[in-house]
């Protein structure tokens, strides 16, 4: 069967932040000229959801609140899938982990064998749910990106070594913050930066989450609230 390629596909993007309280960068990498999406341009991690996702045991979930930020306007058990593809990607074109160690159980999916081979499970309490953005009709590819930022902390192993990284990203580098409007961004990652910069001295995830929503009738901003979340002792 051909994959319609105009079809809208849940993603996931991680904004890695390092050296948060003293002097903060964050980790980037440039698009290929030849990338049917965004060539050429400055990016965040991250990419589609695989059906896998879903299957991959997780150490430890994403916190709560992230998880009903996540189940509005999306299919139940999405928030899984979302986690995994988050630490996948960030696995794949950076080469570095995200999780704890320990030894897989049972079947693992082909994209995931290289982390498993590490001795680590995937651990998504360190990411925190802060935007959401769809993909503008009219692009060759089109996606529901969902962003998580994630402390540079809670990466295992050294933050500097890109060697397990594929070559889908080039010039993987840490750019400091306030330089990084100085390189070529996509316009939605402008507006990312934006959200970051007014939290990076809150380490909670947030209350409620931007969400850019691009149709055939217009671009407008969403906030993704949820319910309250119950007190606990």
């Amino acid at each position: 069967m051909t994959k319609d390629k105009s079809a809208i596909r849940d993603a996931a993007t991680v904004i890695v932040l390092r050296n948060r309280m003293q002097s903060p960068s964050i980790l980037m990498g440039q698009r290929g000229a030849s990338a049917a999406f965004m060539p050429n341009k400055f990016v965040f991690p991250g990419g589609a959801v695989d059906p896998e996702d879903a299957q991959v045991p997780l150490a430890t979930p994403l916190p709560a609140v992230c998880q009903q930020r996540l189940a509005e306007q999306a299919e139940p058990g999405l928030q899984t899938a979302l986690a995994a593809a988050a630490i996948r990607e960030l696995w794949e074109e950076t080469g570095l982990i995200l999780g704890t160690p320990g030894e897989w159980s049972g079947f693992v999916p082909e994209n995931w064998q290289g982390f498993a081979q590490k001795g680590v499970l995937p651990s998504a309490q360190p990411l925190q749910f802060v935007f959401r953005a769809v993909t503008p009709p009219g692009r060759p590819r089109r996606f529901d990106a969902r962003f998580f930022l994630l402390d540079a902390d809670s990466l295992f192993g050294d933050l500097d070594d890109f060697g397990q990284a594929s070559d889908e990203l080039s010039h993987l580098q840490w750019i400091p913050l306030d330089q990084a409007r100085d390189f070529d961004l996509p316009f939605i990652t402008e507006v990312v930066l934006a959200e970051v910069e007014g939290r990076l001295t809150d380490m909670s995830p947030p209350a409620s989450v931007p969400f850019f929503l691009n149709n055939e009738e217009a671009s407008l901003f969403q906030r993704l609230r949820g319910r309250p979340m119950p007190e606990t002792d």
